[in-house]
């Protein structure tokens, strides 16, 4: 299976279509006017207390109050306030943990008003954008990704991926980052990370770190927003292209030149698959992925042999029938051919869910 991406642009931004053998897998947009992106902190203000959910709201600027659970406060949580505190009393000299006392955590089964009070200033991050007529949720568990780690502060545990599969290498991977990190900084080590040198995790723990001393410094600066996630483009380079991809295309010279950048910053030599399209088709049309993207408007998805699949969207949930239409059992037992249609639509129905990015 070869694995491309195509950027097409447009005035508004750029939308983004993973391929898998020239078939859409996914369709990501990035606006070049959106703003609350999912990973970006802000120093927010505690706006009201809401004790029967245990949540509070937080003014981040929004048109909504964002809404912070209790449950996505994290355990260390007071150590941030503490930290927070410091910092605006000025009376924080070293902005690195090391030296940094850790208040103890908190039980899953607090409430919000031992946490915060009305008007506290609480640095958050956002999980999810805002949507409709709800502001964005946030995290008070802060993070700060690279390409093969999730730096968290006020933490001390090393993770894997459970996709990292072998043992030594898992083993190998901890054994590194647990001596290259700094006290009082955990790490999640990413997919990614599966056979990287000492040197290039050594490269993504630097490049986190200064995205930490860069946060404080706008916390010192009293800035709103403390810390910016790439854009959709950049993010999504980071953390899906690996060597399984042949081909990046795109339509614009600028981007190309940008995204060339990019991969030759995370890994010489990859910036080789990046091609520049000069047709006079739009990119879209040229790779076919216009008429897939219009099939995800129809509740119909053919099968082969005549099956087909029904996607009908409701208030309370996604209903998806597997149906064998024209597909007739005359040379192959009934149980064979219902076995084969289910296979063949358990893929296809993991293909839709992605690419019309079904959940609830």
């Amino acid at each position: 299976m070869t694995k491309e991406l195509v950027i097409q642009t447009s005035a508004k931004g750029a939308d983004i279509a993973l391929l898998e053998d020239r078939r859409l897998l996914e369709l990501h947009h990035d606006d070049i006017a959106e703003d609350f992106l999912v990973g970006d902190i802000y120093l927010g203000r505690v706006r009201k207390l809401l004790p029967n959910l245990n949540a509070a709201f937080i003014d981040i600027g929004h048109e909504k109050d964002a809404f912070l659970h209790y449950l996505d406060l994290g355990p260390s949580i007071k150590s941030l306030n503490r930290y927070i505190e410091l910092v605006k009393k000025g009376k924080l000299r070293d902005q690195r943990l090391a030296n940094f006392r850790m208040e103890p955590e908190i039980v899953k089964t607090g409430k919000i008003d031992e946490v915060f009070v009305p008007n506290q200033m609480v640095a958050v991050q956002i999980v999810k954008e805002p949507i409709s007529t709800k502001g964005p949720r946030l995290s008070s568990q802060i993070s700060l990704s690279g390409r093969y780690i999730i730096l968290i502060p006020f933490n001390e545990s090393v993770s894997l991926s459970k996709k990292i599969k072998g043992k030594p290498e898992r083993e190998r991977l901890r054994k590194i980052l647990s001596g290259l990190k700094e006290k009082n900084f955990g790490i999640i080590i990413r997919t990614n990370a599966e056979g990287a040198s000492v040197a290039d995790l050594e490269q993504d723990l630097l490049k986190v770190m200064a995205d930490w001393d860069k946060l404080v410094k706008a916390l010192v600066e009293n800035k709103p927003k403390l810390y910016s996630e790439l854009d959709r483009t950049a993010s999504f380079l980071r953390d899906i292209v690996n060597s399984s991809f042949v081909r990046i295309t795109v339509d614009n010279q600028n981007l190309y030149k940008q995204v060339r950048g990019y991969l030759q910053a995370i890994k010489p030599g990859n910036e080789e698959i990046v091609k520049l399209f000069k047709g006079d088709k739009p990119l879209f049309e040229q790779f076919d992925i216009e008429k897939q993207i219009r099939s995800l408007f129809n509740k119909i998805v053919n099968l082969s042999g005549g099956a087909y699949l029904i996607i009908e969207h409701t208030e309370a949930m996604h209903v998806i029938d597997v149906n064998s239409g024209n597909r007739t059992a005359s040379k192959e037992n009934q149980e064979e051919n219902a076995l084969q249609v289910n296979k063949e639509a358990a893929k296809e129905i993991a293909r839709q869910l992605r690419l019309r990015d079904m959940g609830g």
